[in-house]
């Protein structure tokens, strides 16, 4: 009996011993708001991957999806106060780093080229210098994001023909201004709210990426997609600074690798997807039209400009000047 006894202990000892050695020095909870088949939640497993094999196990990333840390904002304030590490966030930044406005501008980028552009530029360096200062969270990487597309039931190639559109808006007083300055009846609604609208005829058009146009049904209430691309706008991939730095150096560079690769994965995935959606849309009726977008730039610049602070507008003039 009492051997039995002792090489249970020393069994229960040995293993004990070896979960110790099996587990990670560190842990990264990484939460965002996409669910498990977006291809933000692909990207971070791919992250996730390259992180654990080159730390060799040292570094353990824990995904949660869906907001199951909760909302963007909330995860924000976890990471700030050391109860999650890391998430996927974009202008909601410009709460604490006014400069981060820049990510949802209408009409500030003319195309995916220019956004590429400012973003790996001086002027992304200021912005993301501007978020970790004010924030204490560290861009590791960004994603591009699908343009904002304008869809009604009447083909629309000028800001004269919006002619009193009656549109949906999210409930951003610049996204209401500046539809109003190109001639549209901008009314902000709950997004779950706008089919029933559509459908009704209550409202005439929506805008929002093609992604959000596809799982929300669209096509089943609206005929055709003005490619307008009124707002391109990017999302970073942030940790805390004080996760991040608590690291040892080899193991910072391990992170700081392994976003340089979800990066470029997620890039890939991301003009695939939107080939993808473009054809689905067009698979399920809807007709893609061709705008000017030059004339829709100039009609919304005024009540653009009156919307930016000094500093927001330094930065936007040279933005539109690279």
């Amino acid at each position: 009996m009492i051997k039995k006894l002792l090489t249970s202990a020393v069994l229960g000892t040995v293993l004990l011993s070896a979960q110790s050695a099996l587990a990670a020095d560190y842990t990264l909870r990484f939460g965002h708001l996409a669910n498990e088949q977006n291809i933000w939640h692909q990207a971070a497993e791919k992250f996730k991957e390259e992180v654990e094999a080159n730390s060799d196990g040292r570094i353990e990333v824990r995904l949660y999806p869906s907001e199951q840390l909760g909302s963007e904002m909330d995860v924000i304030n976890s990471i700030q106060l050391g109860t999650a590490d890391m998430t996927i966030t974009g202008e909601s930044l410009q709460n604490w780093a006014p400069k981060a406005a820049m990510m949802a501008v209408p009409y500030a980028f003319r195309d995916s080229d220019h956004l590429h552009a400012v973003v790996n530029g001086d002027i992304g360096a200021e912005i993301e210098e501007q978020i970790t200062e004010r924030t204490n969270l560290v861009p590791l990487a960004w994603f591009e994001r699908g343009a904002r597309e304008l869809t009604s039931n009447r083909p629309i190639r000028t800001p004269e023909e919006l002619d009193g559109l009656r549109l949906r808006v999210p409930n951003v007083p610049l996204f209401v201004d500046t539809w109003q300055a190109m001639g549209a009846r901008p009314t902000p609604m709950a997004f779950s709210e706008v089919f029933t609208a559509l459908q009704q005829n209550t409202l005439e058009g929506q805008e929002n990426p093609l992604s959000l146009i596809e799982s929300a049904s669209f096509n089943e209430v609206q005929d055709y997609v003005n490619m307008t691309g009124h707002v391109r706008s990017w999302i970073y991939v942030v940790i805390g600074r004080n996760q991040l730095e608590n690291m040892p150096e080899d193991l910072q560079q391990v992170v700081r690798d392994a976003a340089d690769t979800m990066q470029a994965y997620e890039s890939e995935l991301f003009v695939e997807d939107q080939k993808r959606l473009e054809q689905a849309l067009q698979e399920r009726g809807m007709e893609f039209i061709e705008v000017d977008v030059d004339a829709f730039a100039e009609a919304a610049r005024p009540a653009v400009l009156e919307a930016l602070t000094p500093e927001q507008r330094e930065l936007f003039d040279a933005i539109q000047d690279l």
